[in-house]
């Protein structure tokens, strides 16, 4: 029974202890996206477009296993277009993004991360395109990345980022079309 309690207490005290050692970040992100819309039917097919995101992004990580949290708030704009119909628009949202983060590598000089987590989106902009075209106010989607961190400050990543949910909905004739975009990005992160 006292090795059960002492054991116990051990681990009571470098659990309390480990967050005394954790870090927390701030910092600025933001870098370039190409966006394809993944449709439900044939009829119609999504284009590849750019577009750029920026924003506050925080980080917490537990420097001992290098596991933590990355999450931010930025503003999104990715283009939108339907082959077949000349209109192009910019969907205008605000993206957060909430990161599971493992990092490893040569301390705070180099490093190598891989994220995996949940991207929550609202519409900020338009509502409908081409007139055919419904956005809904909100998606959510699944990010899987890998990136360098650099002389502690820096952070260069890439990822993709796959729709879970529609997004929008295409009204063609008497056809349905339910839409889903689908975004790689390229991030460059300053944190302070």
């Amino acid at each position: 029974m006292k090795k059960i309690v002492g054991t116990l207490m051990a681990m009571a005290f470098l659990l309390m202890a480990m967050p005394a050692s954790a870090q927390l970040h701030f910092g600025l992100k933001g870098g370039l996206n190409i966006s394809k819309l993944s449709l439900s039917e044939d009829i119609v097919k999504g284009d590849n477009k750019s577009g750029f995101f920026v924003g506050p992004m925080a980080e917490f990580t537990l420097p001992i296993i290098g596991l933590g949290v990355d999450a931010a708030a930025l503003y999104n704009e990715s283009g939108v277009a339907i082959k077949g119909n000349e209109d192009s628009s910019k969907l205008k949202t605000i993206e957060i993004p909430v990161n599971l983060k493992w990092t490893f590598g040569l301390g705070s000089t180099l490093g190598v991360y891989v994220a995996v987590g949940p991207q929550f989106g609202f519409n900020i902009g338009k509502k409908t395109f081409a007139e055919v075209c419904k956005f809904k106010d909100n998606n959510t989607t699944f990010n899987v990345g890998a990136g360098v961190k650099l002389l502690g400050h820096l952070q260069v990543g890439a990822n993709y980022n796959f729709g879970l949910g529609r997004m929008a909905t295409i009204l063609d004739d008497e056809n349905l079309i339910k839409v889903k975009n689908n975004t790689w990005q390229i991030s460059l992160a300053y944190l302070f």
